[in-house]
């Protein structure tokens, strides 16, 4: 399991003449892997219990399974980060942050990665901070040193197969969350002159997950009652 590299795809040409690439795109793959596997785990033992349950068994866990359903949506598939060329869209479990790259003030990665825009501070839960990444990436590179001093330097390419690569980062032995901050760093540093790229941040609470999820909880709650 690795994370996504946010390689662009190659577009149409543009009106004026240069290549136009679509978003690049960051996810984490071992989040979406899970959420799909505790989605169909979920599936089998809630049409277990609907199928073979007695009482209020099979209600119960009609009732239950927005209320599982939903939350592991939003915290493994939804995340995502997009960067375009006029702005950056950060895909929360519960809301949708899209900040032209004027308004971004920084990104930072800490135990946790940031988006500083607008005057306010807002987690970017689709690329997670790994500390073992970052340890094995100060490993390989401490060896990779030694060998360089001692031999020829073969180590180099080692320590560049340590974690995964984000296209575009000037360091591919970092950890892949520093790796994919770089990158949106130096966007936004060369994009936030552009015309297209200026406006506020706009929010937007994502409504398709909260509302059946606090609906799921309003039945359970009534059916485990009644």
């Amino acid at each position: 399991m690795t994370d996504s590299d946010g390689k662009p795809t190659p577009g149409p040409a543009a009106p004026g003449g240069d290549p136009e690439y679509a978003d690049r795109v960051y996810r984490s793959v071992p989040g979406v892997i899970s959420g799909v596997f505790l989605l169909a785990v979920a599936a089998w033992l809630i049409g277990d219990a609907v199928v073979t349950g007695t009482g209020k068994t099979p209600y119960v866990a009609l009732a239950a399974a927005p209320v599982f359903a939903f939350p592991v949506i939003a915290y493994t598939l939804r995340p995502v980060v997009r960067a375009s060329a006029d702005r950056l869209v950060v895909r929360n479990p519960w809301r949708t942050v899209t900040a032209p790259w004027a308004s971004v003030d920084a990104l930072r990665a800490g135990y946790s990665v940031e988006l500083l825009a607008g005057g306010k501070k807002y987690q970017v839960w689709a690329v997670p901070v790994s500390l073992r990444q970052r340890k094995r990436a100060n490993r390989a590179r401490s060896r990779s040193n030694a060998e360089h001093a001692s031999r020829t330097g073969l180590g180099m390419g080692l320590a560049a197969r340590t974690n995964p690569v984000v296209q575009g980062s000037s360091d591919p032995t970092r950890a892949w969350s520093d790796q994919v901050t770089e990158v949106l760093t130096r966007t936004a540093e060369r994009n936030a002159g552009r015309p297209e790229a200026a406006g506020p941040v706009v929010v937007r609470w994502c409504w398709w997950v909260i509302a059946p999820a606090l609906a799921g909880l309003i039945a359970l709650i009534a059916v485990i009652a009644a």
